[in-house]
């Protein structure tokens, strides 16, 4: 049905925001990036933009959610094993990031998470077999 995903993000502090995720490994793709916005590469066709919160709030007339009090949106990514979502998030530690919950393992799936820089809640999960029935 969709080709491609882009989550937008209000952040307070672009540079910031684009040294943390750095620190996790991400790339950011150039030409989509200039002082107001810039585009993370999460994977094939996976995106992430994050956008000052000034250029975020003109594209929308509702104000911006302060995530120091609630959320909005939980962005959930794919991992490749447990290992790459444990190095990720202890990355996302280093640099500065919440980790408010020890990690989930559901069996069929492992899960942990962090809150960047500005609050938002990143889930990293690695899916080892189907739910149970």
């Amino acid at each position: 049905m969709h080709s491609e995903i882009y989550v937008n993000l209000p952040v307070k502090d672009l540079k910031r925001s684009v040294d943390f995720f750095k620190k996790l490994g991400y790339t950011f793709n150039q030409q989509f990036t200039d002082d107001n916005a810039t585009c993370m590469e999460l994977g094939g066709n996976l995106y992430a933009m994050l956008l000052t919160e000034k250029f975020f709030s003109s594209f929308t007339h509702k104000s911006i959610t302060d995530t120091s009090q609630s959320t909005e949106v939980i962005t959930c990514v794919a991992c490749s094993s447990k290992q790459q979502v444990d190095e990720l998030v202890a990355r996302a530690r280093a640099a500065g990031a919440k980790v408010p919950r020890t990690a989930q393992d559901h069996g069929f799936m492992y899960a942990h998470g962090y809150e960047d820089l500005d609050g938002h809640t990143w889930e990293l999960v690695h899916m080892t077999g189907a739910p149970p029935q």
